[in-house]
């Protein structure tokens, strides 16, 4: 039975358990030219199996975009909870793809764009509202960010959404719009080895919701990957980008893998798998946090799902892993 401190209340009231299910990988292969941005094949009955086992084991919450995949991750999810109103789906806009080619073809914020992409987003998840719609271009200018977020404030209104979000790494662009009616969350980068520790405050100054993707370091934390392991090639994990940090030329990042290497032991506290205790790690942080882990498989699902059977880690035991890492980090 979760406890109060892995349950999360949200912005419409609902308390659910404060894990979601990051639906990125789920979409399959889509590309910028050569460049893989999706997380390689995927098998679409496997996919709706493990959103059901998800459902089984308690998570209501799950987030994905309106590129992920070119719109495949959306309709997957769609197929998967349609008839579903006990389930919180958060998406994003900002990046557009062709379903066709499975390019990525722009980044746009201009209102004709949003509009046309709720509503391709709602047409895919097969629901009347959004609960949750999030603005994915990270880094986009705030002052030009004012316009976006009035168009969401109308569509807001207009019962087109329950409520908006930002996801983006950057503290001045989650504080300026922090105030808005309807501003609820944002999306951000932070693990155990990335712990985002000035936006997490702008998040709890005012009371908006942690979504943490990459809370197991894209899959960097799942302690499955040794050093000469190379990922596949329509993996996004194996694609020079810039923002790629914890995987170089396909291979884990040696930095990365030394951080890991010196924590390992404590985040097996109490007998949590490494995913369990990277989870739990999140949950030790803040009450405002709510890891959405990727998944493919029902087995990664019943893991992670088990993190929450165990429950944040003791305080003691988190303040050790930071102290480690900062040391670590000297040493380098």
């Amino acid at each position: 039975m979760n406890s109060d401190k892995t349950m999360i209340t949200l912005w419409n009231g609902r308390t659910i358990p404060r894990l979601g299910m990051g639906c990125w990988a789920i979409g399959g292969p889509f590309y910028a030219g050569d460049v893989p941005l999706g997380w390689g094949e995927v098998d679409d009955n496997e996919s709706i199996a493990a959103v059901q086992r998800a459902l089984d084991l308690g998570i209501r919450f799950f987030d994905t975009a309106s590129n992920y995949g070119a719109g495949h991750s959306e309709e997957v999810l769609g197929k998967a909870l349609e008839g579903r109103d006990d389930v919180v789906i958060a998406t994003k806009f900002g990046f557009a793809t062709d379903p066709a080619t499975k390019q990525a073809t722009g980044a746009f914020a201009d209102e004709a764009f949003i509009r046309a992409s709720v509503e391709t987003s709602l047409r895919r998840l097969k629901r009347e509202r959004l609960d949750l719609l999030q603005f994915h271009l990270n880094d986009f200018d705030p002052e030009q960010s004012d316009a976006v977020f009035d168009v969401l404030e109308k569509l807001r209104g207009e019962g087109k959404i329950d409520a908006f979000g930002w996801s983006t790494d950057y503290p001045d662009r989650a504080e300026r719009h922090a105030r808005c009616e309807g501003f609820v969350a944002i999306q951000h980068n932070m693990n155990v080895l990335s712990p985002a520790a000035e936006l997490l405050g702008v998040i709890e100054k005012h009371g908006l919701i942690s979504i943490d993707r990459g809370p197991l370091a894209m899959g960097l934390l799942s302690g499955k990957f040794s050093a000469d392991k190379t990922i596949g090639e329509k993996d996004v994990r194996g694609a020079a980008l810039d923002w790629m940090i914890y995987f170089k030329d396909g291979r884990v990042a040696p930095e990365f893998a030394r951080m890991l290497d010196a924590v390992r032991e404590l985040l097996r506290t109490d007998g949590r798998t490494l995913s369990q205790g990277a989870l739990a790690w999140l949950w030790a942080k803040s009450d405002r946090t709510l890891p959405i882990p990727g998944f493919r498989t029902v087995a990664q699902v019943e893991e992670n799902a088990g993190a929450l059977d165990k429950g944040p880690l003791p305080m003691a035991v988190a303040d050790e892993i930071d102290a480690v890492l900062r040391t670590v980090a000297i040493a380098a």
